[in-house]
């Protein structure tokens, strides 16, 4: 069984607003991840792999910090690519996989050339719900249920 790694997490504070990285979050079933805007019912978190960003970046002769994508958590060591339904664990907290993160074009505006290169494979990430809540940190494992 493949274990990931939690690498870094990131709020978003405002609209639009900047992406503060933090050592650690707490994730609640009802309210997601809390001090982030923009969570949904279905959409409580979203996650993106660090393979994923280090083959964009060598593909777009770029190197800019993963939190551009806007994403809340960076994994590395496990895929997100099709894994809609599946149940994701980090550290204690729980997560079901709702689908893909597509990415939109405020990413053109980071890097030109990458909402296209996301579209390949899951690259933009995946988003989830909250199935059981709790504190996760930076360095936490990742597997899969």
């Amino acid at each position: 069984m493949a274990h990931g790694r939690l690498e870094a997490i990131w709020l978003k504070r405002a609209h639009r607003g900047p992406m503060d990285p933090v050592q650690e979050a707490h994730l609640d079933v009802e309210g997601g991840l809390l001090g982030s805007v923009d969570r949904g019912r279905r959409r409580q978190v979203t996650l993106l792999e660090a393979e994923h960003w280090a083959r964009l970046m060598r593909e777009l002769d770029a190197d800019i910090d993963a939190s551009a994508r806007r994403a809340n958590m960076l994994l590395s060591g496990v895929s997100v690519h099709e894994t809609r339904g599946r149940v994701l664990q980090i550290g204690r907290v729980q997560l079901a996989i709702g689908g893909e993160t597509t990415p939109c074009e405020r990413m053109d505006e980071a890097l030109p050339g990458l909402q296209a290169a996301m579209r390949v494979m899951w690259a933009g990430g995946a988003f989830a719900k909250v199935l059981v809540g709790g504190v996760v940190r930076v360095g936490d494992p990742v597997v899969w249920l």
